[in-house]
């Protein structure tokens, strides 16, 4: 089974992943003094951010018109939805940042050409790092997943404050509506002041 639309997806037709734990030792970490190359062209490093920081970490996201990793890439758990869910971040961009975020960031292993493209195609209004060196994965070890012979970061989602980890969530399904969960987590906890 292959839902060729990159948008609108039947989520009952795709598996759920399951909480395998590998998220569980991420809450309280510092994140490690890494630069990672952004869509903007900046060079950012995540351990020197200032205020909170949602940081969305997905597999990778789909070209419309090219053939994927693998032809059952959707009866993976936890790979089908990257596109749906930089989507809903863009559509909940402001109010995410309303909400005490001072700085949103895709996160995925693909290189920076192609999410340079795919940040523009798909009008993002922050920028998405990459990790294709796999340096923050394997530094904080992020959940992982291996298809095709290529390591992919899990889909989760990391809150951090001051550089610190503060929230995580994970498993993140239906990828869709991760945003709207940020969101709500934001406004029942503020950013102490």
């Amino acid at each position: 089974m292959n839902q060729k639309h990159l948008l609108k997806v039947d989520w009952s037709k795709i598996p759920a992943p399951a909480d395998d734990g590998a998220a569980r030792n991420l809450p309280g970490q510092t994140i490690p003094p890494l630069d990672l190359i952004a869509t903007d062209g900046s060079s950012v490093r995540l351990s020197e951010l200032k205020g909170r920081t949602v940081v969305f970490a997905y597999p990778r996201t789909g070209e419309p018109g090219k053939i994927g990793l693998v032809d059952d890439w959707d009866l993976i758990p936890g790979a089908r939805g990257c596109t749906p869910q930089a989507c809903a971040f863009r559509d909940l961009f402001a109010e995410l940042k309303s909400a005490g975020a001072r700085h949103v960031f895709g996160l995925s292993t693909q290189d920076h050409d192609y999410q340079s493209e795919m940040a523009a195609r798909l009008h993002l209004p922050f920028a998405v790092l990459s990790d294709e060196n796999l340096s923050l994965t394997h530094a904080l070890d992020l959940p992982t997943m291996e298809v095709a012979g290529v390591t992919l970061i899990g889909r989760l989602t990391l809150i951090v404050d001051d550089g610190r980890i503060s929230h995580v969530f994970y498993p993140v399904f239906p990828p869709d509506r991760n945003a709207g969960d940020v969101l709500s987590w934001l406004r029942a906890n503020p950013v102490p002041r």
